[in-house]
């Protein structure tokens, strides 16, 4: 069930800025534990004070300069007036009051109070219930106090009908923080999932494929991992925060699972006799058995091979050979290592004679199978930078 509100008279907009990357400063293990419990005390201690004073005394909130002190007082008139036990009960009336309260609250820098008698109006339980939670959980987390947020959060997901507000979802807000914040996998796996079946329509569900994925990957539920990166490849112009190649990664690990994988080898040595052997022949046909089928790359060292990687080179390489034996340099290059190498190769024909052949090990835990064998994943055309 979704409630919409629109508040027809001016009110004060309650702006949070929870994802800014604002550095609080630490100083120490012991004060910061200090601060946190004196939060907590401080969020219970007024919780219990409203509660038991919801249509008395409010001093507790009545802060800040003579200007605010005054105007707060007439709103928390207007706040109990139109409460449930009020002389006028009228929740929309209450929640604009409510809402110009925190506002101003926070203004003068007393977000934790702001936070703490929102929390107690998500009690009372009116349609607005939502909001009052979500503003107190923006309201902790735009403080740095994230872990004071989360389960506010949770709680409007879980239990609470969703809201419309100013054209956003809280849920949809909610979660989208949720899956920020929480550090363990399995909980982000739960709420990634929670938005994609609820908000498909949303900008940026193709983001929420891929980052599900990643979060399957961690766990290894390599299964859904690749189901959620074949649902993210449509959205090939989706730029994940954090992931600028997003598409190839998600593209290449798709293909490679839909492949026979018949080309990999157990040994890197193995591999590079065989196309030593190709080579020599002057075969393309034999040469071309042992590349890739999957996201096989041909580019320059000043391009990146991320970006024309594909499951097809776009060119035949007997064009290249013209039947005769193309040469390799006996050792590979010294800058290959554990997980990746290069070979040198001469002779082909066109402008660029010089390709050095790229081989790697295969990182790909769904398959035990393939895992950490070695693959001919590419060329690079020209000498080898430096």
């Amino acid at each position: 069930m979704v409630h919409t509100c629109k508040v027809e008279k001016p009110c004060a907009t309650l702006i949070f800025v929870p994802f800014a990357n604002t550095r609080y400063k630490r100083t120490g293990l012991r004060s910061s534990r200090a601060r946190r419990f004196g939060l907590y005390a401080f969020f219970f201690a007024s919780l219990v004070f409203f509660v038991t004073s919801c249509s008395g005394n409010n001093s507790l909130y009545i802060v800040g300069t003579p200007t605010q002190r005054k105007e707060l007082s007439s709103l928390f008139a207007i706040l109990n007036d139109h409460g449930k036990d009020g002389a006028k009960p009228d929740s929309l009336a209450h929640y604009a009051a409510a809402r110009k309260i925190s506002a101003i609250l926070i203004e003068s820098g007393n977000s934790a109070k702001a936070a703490s008698l929102l929390v107690a109006l998500s009690d009372l339980g009116d349609e607005y219930a939502s909001w009052y939670l979500f503003a107190a959980a923006a309201s902790y987390e735009a403080t740095g106090d994230v872990q004071l947020s989360i389960p506010l959060y949770e709680r409007i997901v879980k239990t609470l009908p969703d809201l419309i507000v100013d054209g956003k979802s809280l849920h949809y807000e909610s979660l989208t923080r949720l899956v920020k914040n929480v550090e363990m996998p399995e909980r982000k796996i739960e709420y990634y999932r929670d938005l994609i079946a609820r908000f498909p329509d949303a900008s940026d569900i193709g983001d929420s494929h891929f980052l599900l994925a990643k979060e399957y990957e961690k766990v290894g539920a390599w299964k859904e991992a690749l189901e959620n990166y074949a649902a993210f490849l449509p959205y090939f112009g989706t730029n994940v925060p954090g992931y600028p190649d997003a598409l190839a990664y998600a593209r290449q690990l798709v293909e490679f699972n839909a492949s026979p994988k018949d080309w990999t080898f157990e040994s890197l040595d193995e591999l590079v006799a065989n196309v030593r052997k190709a080579l020599a022949s002057g075969s393309a046909r034999q040469l071309r058995k042992y590349a890739s089928k999957a996201g096989f790359f041909a580019v320059s060292w000043y391009q990146d091979s991320g970006i024309d990687a594909n499951s097809k080179v776009a060119f035949d390489l007997s064009q290249f050979m013209q039947g005769r034996p193309i040469q390799s340099s006996a050792t590979l290059h010294p800058s290959s290592g554990p997980y990746d190498a290069y070979l040198r190769t001469w002779g082909w024909t066109g402008r660029v004679p010089v390709w050095y052949l790229y081989f790697r090990k295969i990182d790909f835990p769904a398959d035990p199978n393939v895992h950490g064998q070695w693959e001919w994943a590419g060329i690079y055309f020209g000498e080898k930078m430096q």
